[in-house]
């Protein structure tokens, strides 16, 4: 007799299908974003720490929202926390109109800064809701399963960013040698007509994603949720809270997923300017950061597999420890050998988001819902972590190859911070282990 637990039961396969869909939706947010470092720092003269400030804007947006979310959700419903999570993600899109005609970087930094309050309402509605729908046993697998959707919605955001910003940019055109940016050579005027147009260039991808978002508000809110409420709707938070930071398991996995998240924000962000370091200009280097996602996509489904046969905190550690290996190869491996192996980190960030989520969230019961926000704030590490890494690429000035620091550039070096957080990632999986 088959005593497996089923994944997904048959009567929540519909629900389990539209909010899995919301995991690709954020991913493309997030991947059309990273390539914006660059691009910004480009059009705007821009050094790197504040060039950096769209990562700070983009996943601050988590930290502020991600409370306040599961409050709502506590009180209201899923479906209405999903509807209020795309309503306010298409509004930030859609504000890169406004931004782009005043040319304003602050502007364009608060747009991201609301877009992500709805990014951060989807992901603390979704991340729980899909660990709630099956057996307890099998969540960490499901949530494994949903967020392998995740990097096909990055790949997607990728490629418009390299499709349709990116090689439209003016301002990254380059000699004949490839090396050296035309735009640098220019005066102010002719600068400054550039700079309009690219920054509508950037403007139009986002404001017609800020449309979709909210045309798939109008599909989910037709569509019947298993859940109109969330049970027990009381907030009873102080307890919930005093309950949460008396469970080491959760206190530790918070703090693990402020480090992954901060280590793959600074991985995806600093590769185009570890290959600009190399020669590669940033409209080329996209190429590398495909070859991530898509490395990442395949670790997303080769561990969900994996994990009907290991321990979650087992495999865990396993890809932990080879994250660190990768990335001592990106620091000291000079050369394009040491791209590669940057690019190989991803394979073993794979498993890591939704594997750190499922173990910090076991056996919380109701208390999962604040504990989830707690998890999604733990993003903000995605806001902190390349900002310290920015300001290390400064170091020498607002070039990637200043200085050396332990007989490599500073951008290689730079990577240092991304290796601390995968050790520590790989001490709450050994903890987690036992």
């Amino acid at each position: 007799m088959n005593t497996r637990a089923e994944l997904v039961p048959k009567k929540l396969l519909l629900p389990f299908i539209l909010i899995t869909s919301l995991f690709a939706l954020w991913g493309f947010a997030n991947d059309i974003t990273n390539p914006m470092v660059a691009a910004f720092k480009r059009v705007l003269e821009l050094n790197n720490t504040q060039a950096s400030w769209v990562q700070l804007a983009f996943y601050g947006g988590y930290f502020t929202m991600a409370l306040p979310a599961a409050f709502f959700i506590k009180k209201y419903s899923y479906k209405t926390g999903v509807l209020l999570g795309l309503g306010l993600y298409g509004l930030g899109a859609c504000l890169f109109y406004p931004a782009a005609a005043l040319e304003s970087y602050g502007f364009f930094l608060a747009a991201l800064y609301i877009l992500t309050f709805g990014l951060a309402f989807l992901e603390t509605t979704a991340n729980p809701f899909i660990l709630s729908m099956g057996p307890e046993e099998t969540s960490t697998q499901r949530l494994n399963l949903s967020q392998a959707f995740n990097p096909m919605g990055a790949l997607a955001g990728l490629f418009v960013a390299k499709t349709f910003i990116l090689g439209s940019l003016k301002s990254s055109a380059t000699d004949e040698s490839g090396k050296m940016y035309l735009f640098d050579s220019l005066d102010e005027s002719a600068k400054a007509a550039i700079r309009s147009n690219d920054l509508m260039v950037i403007r139009d991808p986002y404001v017609f994603l800020g449309l979709v978002v909210l045309a798939i508000l109008v599909v989910i809110a037709l569509a019947k949720m298993p859940e109109s409420k969330a049970e027990g709707s009381k907030l009873d938070f102080i307890p919930t809270l005093k309950r949460l930071f008396r469970n080491r398991n959760f206190v530790e996995g918070t703090l693990a997923q402020l480090f992954y998240v901060g280590a793959q924000i600074m991985i995806w962000t600093y590769i185009y300017q570890y290959a600009e370091a190399l020669g590669i200009p940033t409209y080329d280097a996209v190429n590398y950061a495909f070859a991530s996602l898509g490395v990442f996509l395949v670790g997303r489904w080769v561990c969900t597999f994996l994990m009907r046969i290991i321990p979650p905190a087992k495999l865990l550690s396993w890809f932990a420890l080879l994250a660190m290996v990768l990335t001592l190869g990106a620091i000291f491996i000079s050369g394009i050998v040491g791209l590669y192996s940057l690019v190989g980190v991803s394979f073993a960030m794979s498993l890591m988001f939704p594997t750190i989520y499922g173990i910090a969230l076991e056996g919380l019961g109701e208390d999962a819902k604040f504990g989830a926000a707690f998890l999604v704030m733990a993003i903000v590490g995605g806001a902190i972590m390349p900002t310290l890494q920015g300001m290390i690429l400064d170091w020498g000035g607002s070039g990637y190859t200043d200085l050396l620091i332990l007989g490599v550039s500073e951008v290689n070096f730079s990577f240092s911070l991304p290796w601390v957080c995968f050790f520590f990632v790989f001490l709450f999986a050994i903890r987690a282990r036992k």
